[in-house]
Order: structure tokens, then C-alpha cells, then sequence
């Protein structure tokens, strides 16, 4: 049976890491899913910019099942958000405000996450009802950034993406984000570059026990 839209939610944040796979090849995707489940993290969200990005989400959605949350992410359209969700994809992501992705999301009952960088944008996604605006790069703007435009709009539910850290995830945290979307800092280049999956794994645990000590 599926998981509903409110479930899959809950799963997105808690333990609240949502890892953002950039692949060099579809045949990585079900190794380094598996290597972040057993670090715990279980949303696992593959970019359009993996090769052959909507078989790689059939592949690791059949493997995984209700173990992970297989989603995907950089949609820019419609027909390749319904694309992604035929082949499996639990949620969506956007990296820019296209609020006409949201009505295709929820009539499957997926929950989806738009993009924004400036208040307007975020608030515009907000109408939209998405479930989660990603504040996106966040590495130039900052928690301070996220923490100043939730006071005028504390109904946002914040993901920022980029900049994301082990040093950084309090300060985020603080700000008021209810998930933290993790790339680079977690999914090294080095690691997608030699198939580390063990340290993949040792990663993943890091950032899962950091986000749960922050409560």
C-alpha cells in the first residue's frame, strides 16, 4: 500500500537529512542509496543531472521499496515530474519557483518541494501549496538569511540546500528549517569518484547523529 502525502512528510523530516544525489552514472544509484540507508538516511533524492536519471529512480524504487524514500530532484517540468513519478519518485524537488509542478505532485499524492531565493518566491510557492519551499543555493544567503525572512513569513517550511555542513546544520536548524537538504558536503566527490560506499556510510551516520543530538 502507498504511503500517503502527510506519511512521506513525516519520513522527509525525521530524521530530517534529505540526501542530494548529483551521480556520475545510473549504476552508482543503488550502491550509494544503500550506503546512506545504512547510515540512516533515508531520502534520498536523484537529481535529473544523474545519466539516465528516471531509470536510475525505477531501479533503486524496486530495490528499496518502503525502506528508503526514493524522490527526485532538479525537475524543471511538468512531463518529466510525471515521468519521475510513474518510475517510483516519493517526492519532488525544484530548484526554482514552478508552482505548476505542485498540482502535478499532489495528484498522485507525492509531496513537493519548490525553490525560491528571494521572500516573494518563497511566499509564491507557499500559495502554490507545496509542502517544503528549498531555499536554494543557501550557501551565499546563510541561516541569518532563512531566520530573517521567517519572522515576516513563519508559515514557511524551510529546506535550504547548499552551504549544508556539519558545521553549519545548527545554525540552520536554529533558523527555523524543518529539513536540511545535504549534497557535496556529505556525497564527496571523492567518494562518487572511487565508489567509497563505506565512507558514504560513515558520512551519512555523521550527519544523521549530529541532526538528532541538535533535538
Amino acid at each position: 500500500m502507498a504511503e500517503s502525502k502527510e506519511a512521506i512528510i513525516q519520513r522527509l523530516c525525521n530524521p530530517g537529512i534529505i540526501a542530494v544525489v548529483r551521480a556520475r552514472s545510473k549504476e552508482q544509484v543503488v550502491p550509494l542509496a544503500e550506503a546512506l540507508l545504512a547510515g540512516g538516511v533515508v531520502a534520498v533524492e536523484i537529481t535529473m543531472t544523474t545519466p539516465h536519471a528516471i531509470e536510475a529512480i525505477r531501479e533503486a524504487s524496486a530495490t528499496f521499496g518502503s525502506r528508503a524514500l526514493i524522490g527526485v530532484g532538479t525537475i524543471l517540468d511538468q512531463e518529466t515530474a510525471t515521468q519521475a513519478i510513474n518510475a517510483g519518485a516519493q517526492f519532488v524537488v525544484t530548484p526554482i519557483t514552478k508552482p505548476e509542478i505542485v498540482s502535478i505532485a499532489h495528484a498522485a499524492g507525492k509531496p513537493v518541494m519548490i525553490g525560491a531565493y528571494s521572500p516573494t518566491e518563497a511566499q509564491t510557492a507557499y500559495e502554490a501549496d507545496c509542502d517544503f519551499v528549498k531555499i536554494f543555493p543557501a550557501d551565499g544567503l546563510g541561516a541569518s538569511y532563512i531566520k530573517a525572512i521567517r519572522a515576516p513569513l513563519p508559515h514557511l517550511r524551510v529546506v535550504p540546500t547548499g552551504g549544508v555542513n556539519l558545521d553549519t546544520m545548527k545554525s540552520f536548524i536554529d533558523a527555523g528549517c524543518v529539513a536540511l537538504g545535504v549534497g557535496s558536503s556529505m556525497i564527496t566527490k571523492e567518494i562518487l569518484e572511487n565508489d567509497n560506499w563505506q565512507q558514504l556510510t560513515e558520512n551519512a551516520k555523521a550527519y544523521v547523529e549530529k541532526r538528532l543530538e541538535l533535538g
